[in-house]
């Protein structure tokens, strides 16, 4: 995740965005215009309502929207689009649920129109009512054209993506050779004892 969004660089082989290398790239302009970060942890200003926290990520990234009644239409729009109505967008964070959090931080995500959405663990914390909810929302992203990365655990997320790597060891796997590395993990372990 930090080499896909920039924010470390390959000790070999390199990252491509849009044909471009990305240590040849302003990794500045990359993160803040073409990659949109999900947090485990969400990573919201708690005493800030949910409006202020898109708004906010529209002023960082530079967004072209300049005024500030278009910057909260937007906002609101983003996050009716993620299940967050106008009486919710104007709570304070702190007041919201996990659920509310999550999808968020999906909208924050999405405030410059990023080309690659990276999302960590994006149900970890979630009941299976707001996972569905939230996967919905990602498979919607990827039928619009955005790339979805997820990364997880979950067998449930994995299972409604069109490409799966895991990895093992420190490399990289497509999902055969990750299922058929942890098959003999498994026995391996099991014949130790």
């Amino acid at each position: 995740m930090s080499l896909i969004s920039g924010l470390d660089t390959c000790s070999r082989g390199r990252v491509l965005f849009k044909g471009n290398n990305l240590i040849n790239m302003d990794r500045d302009k990359y993160r803040s215009q073409s990659i949109g970060v999900i947090f485990q942890s969400y990573n919201l200003l708690l005493n800030s309502t949910a409006l202020y926290n898109i708004v906010l990520s529209m002023n960082i990234s530079g967004t072209e929207i300049s005024s500030r009644q278009e910057k909260n239409a937007h906002a609101y729009s983003l996050l009716e689009k993620v299940g967050i109505n106008r009486e919710t967008a104007d709570r304070k964070v702190l007041k919201l649920s996990g659920g509310e959090q999550q999808r968020t931080g999906i909208a924050r995500a999405l405030a410059h129109n990023p080309d690659i959405i990276i999302a960590d663990e994006p149900t970890g914390n979630l009941d299976e009512e707001n996972e569905k909810a939230i996967l919905e929302i990602f498979t919607n992203l990827a039928k619009e054209g955005k790339c979805v990365i997820i990364v997880t655990h979950s067998e449930s997320v994995s299972a409604i993506a069109d490409v799966v790597f895991g990895i093992s060891n420190g490399y990289l796997l497509d999902k055969n050779e990750f299922e058929t590395k942890e098959k003999e993990n498994k026995e391996n372990e099991n014949n130790e004892h």
